[in-house]
């Protein structure tokens, strides 16, 4: 079956599950945050650190990814439809947690089985798209974990609110539920095309040897997965303790909610911004610019001002929230073997991950001492690394572009 156009039925039934992949089941945790330190205890510190435990399930589950297609290299469908209806399971039981080593086991499985769903779901959408729009088709899958954030905003008043203890269970096994719908919606429509397609991961061992050597390389793809690696670290900080910061400066929690579904509405048009941006100037630097303009909006939180802050996070949700992991994608997408897409992006997002370890960690450390607003504010340190690594990813480019011109002429 031929490749589609970027808005069909399988990218639209991707986006949905990137509503549950990225909005529901990880970013979410930030928001529930208040509640669920009232519902079973742990300082802001401790329960952060479940969101390391999270992302070291999501390394171990990228990790896990990439032999498993090897060992089932015409099961991918399978694989990726048990882990994202596993996924919407896993959240539904981590609504009965009353321990904090239980939600933690739950926010490991959560972060395994999402790990695997997000690599999966991307490679079986965009082997649908045509090549010259899968940067948009990236956006508008990504732009889904921008929706999970709106609706999530909508539920602050129920999972914030001192007065609705279990609001925060009642949201997730709400947010379970939409997640198996939508693991069996894109299943259906993603079924429809050949699922005997050749895997795009080669089971020779050799070929993985040159999968590492092509994104470790520094003349080829290592800053970007260098600048991948900080943006996870920055932006996990950010999200998981600007609303406990917001609830701390006394903000009620409707206005805590709306700032963060700002983010998530912000995110929707980056979603279809960023995709027009890195299909028509698929480079570096266009990711560099966002970084650099989510850098300054980190420093919203610095200025004690709630309106700088909400504008400062409205900015991060517009041009570097959804930008940098589908600007990924469709970079490695351009510069990778075909068959060696999905094991890039595996590995791509296993550094994603550790970065995404390492941040809760570190603003963890910086809350503890320091309190919440030097706590989020750290994030920026990260995103400027980011930024910088991205620069450099793109003048690596031009070099090679340079030099390829040169040879030719």
């Amino acid at each position: 079956m031929g490749t589609k156009s970027a808005f069909n039925w399988i990218t639209l039934w991707a986006s949905l599950l990137f509503v549950v992949i990225l909005g529901f089941s990880r970013l979410s945790y930030g928001i529930f945050l208040p509640g669920i330190q009232r519902g079973i205890g742990g300082s802001y510190s401790q329960l952060g650190m479940l969101g390391t435990v999270n992302f070291i399930g999501y390394l171990i589950g990228t990790l896990c990814l990439s032999p498993l297609i090897s060992w089932f290299p015409n099961q991918k469908h399978v694989i990726n439809r048990v882990s994202c209806l596993l996924l919407g399971l896993a959240m539904i039981g981590s609504a009965f947690s009353h321990q904090f080593i239980q939600l933690g086991l739950w926010r490991f499985v959560i972060g395994l089985l999402s790990a695997i769903a997000t690599v999966l779901v991307l490679s079986i959408a965009m082997d649908a798209v045509r090549p010259a729009e899968r940067g948009v088709a990236s956006g508008l899958i990504w732009l889904g974990g921008s929706a999970g954030i709106l609706v999530t905003g909508l539920f602050a008043p129920l999972t914030i609110d001192p007065s609705h203890l279990d609001g925060w269970r009642n949201a997730w096994m709400a947010m379970g539920v939409f997640g198996v719908i939508a693991a069996i919606g894109f299943d259906v429509v993603s079924g429809k095309r050949d699922r005997k397609l050749p895997s795009q991961v080669e089971p020779d061992p050799q070929e993985r040897v040159n999968v590492y050597r092509l994104l470790l390389n520094p003349k080829k793809l290592l800053f970007l997965i260098g600048s991948y690696f900080f943006f996870g670290s920055g932006y996990i900080i950010y999200f998981t303790y600007l609303i406990p910061f917001l609830v701390s400066k006394g903000i009620p929690s409707l206005y805590a909610g709306l700032i963060w579904s700002a983010i998530g509405f912000a995110g929707l048009f980056n979603g279809w911004i960023g995709g027009r941006a890195i299909d028509r100037w698929p480079s570096g630097y266009t990711l560099a610019a966002g970084l650099t303009l989510g850098t300054i909006g980190v420093f919203g939180v610095a200025t004690n001002h709630m309106i700088l802050t909400a504008i400062g996070a409205v900015t991060i949700g517009l041009v570097s929230f959804v930008t940098p992991p589908l600007m990924t994608t469709a970079l490695l997408r351009r510069h990778v073997p075909h068959h060696a897409y999905a094991a890039s992006l595996s590995l791509a997002t296993a550094f994603f991950a550790a970065g995404q370890i390492i941040g809760p960690i570190v603003g963890g450390v910086a809350v503890e001492r320091y309190g919440l607003q030097t706590g989020v504010a750290s994030s920026a340190i990260f995103m400027a690394i980011a930024a910088v690594l991205a620069g450099v990813y793109g003048q690596r480019q031009r070099q090679l572009n340079s030099q390829g011109l040169s040879q030719s002429g």
